[in-house]
């Protein structure tokens, strides 16, 4: 692995785990991490099968690229990989970084920035920061299953809410629950966007596509609990997956469950298959839906991307849908908003539904 050369393991030269000095030193020029990295393999019921890489990042609040046409320009990542094990998930190609597999090494090596929120809060402070709005969840989920043994979020937050920075989450986890009460305290002193993704409601499909994933009624039971807190949360419809989840009377339940649980928009995303993701969700498609291989053939044969055809009659059925069932109206809650901030507690600039080729790049 890239880190290799870092990697200190218990006895090795006489040094005990976790030496090498502190944060930031170490390492040579170019490598990800800034010290000696510590890999540790937890064998217990909750984590079966899992190794952690726990590293020390040489920094945390990250650049969107340039030619990039997100509506935000930086994100923070406390862990690369992720336990859901999305068949779909286009983030797999980044684990060729660092040497690993886009398969079941992203499904079960995940690398954790243990020190994620000092960095986050030193960052945050710096003198040349200009408080850009951060975007989190849009690589790999900070919310996935080891967010509930590592416990980084709440630092991340914290730092945010005392820097007054405008941030966002989207995520697939329950555990964003459990940090309600600083996310509405942030909430008081600067924008707040929380979504969560489900891109459809069939239990079986999800199951089989997505299957480290809490349930898609679950993660509505997300959405419904903090509308109730009195913040917004919208609904990523992502992905739609053509032939599969595309299909008038699944959108419409979709869409009908989000309003629902008090979703105040809700927004389509088609798949995409970039490298990485491509060759596993083939595969996948391949074991459980052979008859439709052809067709995914014919509709990605000419890139990582369906035709924007296919988009557009997919975002165009949503918004009729959000319309239909007044996505956004079906709870008395009102979004916490700081004075003079009218866009407050909601995502930064979402695209609406018409603009499906941006949101395929979430």
């Amino acid at each position: 692995m890239r880190w290799d050369a870092l990697r200190l393991e218990p006895g090795r030269d006489g040094e005990p785990p976790g030496s090498g000095g502190p944060p930031g030193s170490g390492g040579p020029p170019g490598t990800l991490f800034g010290r000696d990295s510590v890999a540790r393999t937890f064998d217990t019921p909750g984590f079966r099968g899992m190794t952690f890489y726990e590293v020390h990042a040489r920094s945390i609040i990250n650049r969107v690229p340039g030619p990039s046409r997100l509506p935000f320009r930086r994100t923070i990542n406390p862990y690369r990989g992720c336990g859901h094990a999305c068949a779909y998930c286009f983030a797999r190609g980044t684990h060729a970084y660092l040497d690993l597999d886009t398969g079941l090494d992203f499904n079960s090596k995940i690398i954790v920035k243990v020190n994620a929120a000092e960095l986050a809060r030193k960052e945050l402070s710096s003198p040349r920061w200009t408080g850009e709005h951060i975007a989190m969840g849009t690589n790999v989920d900070c919310y996935q299953r080891a967010e509930g043994r590592y416990q980084l979020m709440p630092g991340i937050i914290g730092a945010l809410r005392d820097a007054r920075n405008p941030f966002s989450i989207l995520t697939k986890g329950t555990l964003l629950l459990r940090d309600l009460d600083l996310l509405a305290e942030a909430a008081e002193v600067t924008q707040v966007g929380l979504s969560v993704s489900v891109g459809f409601i069939d239990a079986e499909l999800s199951r089989s596509v997505e299957p480290g994933t809490p349930g898609p009624q679950q993660r509505l039971g997300v959405c419904a609990g903090i509308t109730a807190r009195g913040l917004r949360c919208g609904v990523l419809m992502g992905p739609v997956l053509p032939f599969l989840s595309d299909s008038p009377g699944q959108l419409g339940q979709t869409v009908r469950q989000a309003a629902e649980a008090g979703a105040a928009s809700v927004s389509p995303v088609v798949l995409h298959l970039r490298p990485g993701a491509r060759e596993w969700f083939m595969r996948w498609l391949a074991e459980h839906h052979p008859a439709l291989v052809p067709r995914y053939l014919g509709l990605y044969g000419g890139g990582s991307y369906a035709p924007r055809a296919y988009q557009r009659q997919i975002a165009a059925r949503v918004a009729d849908l959000a319309r239909r069932y007044l996505v956004g109206q079906a709870t008395p809650a009102r979004a916490r908003r700081p004075a003079g901030e009218a866009g407050a507690g909601g995502p930064p600039g979402p695209p609406g539904p018409g603009h499906a080729e941006q949101l395929t790049l979430l």
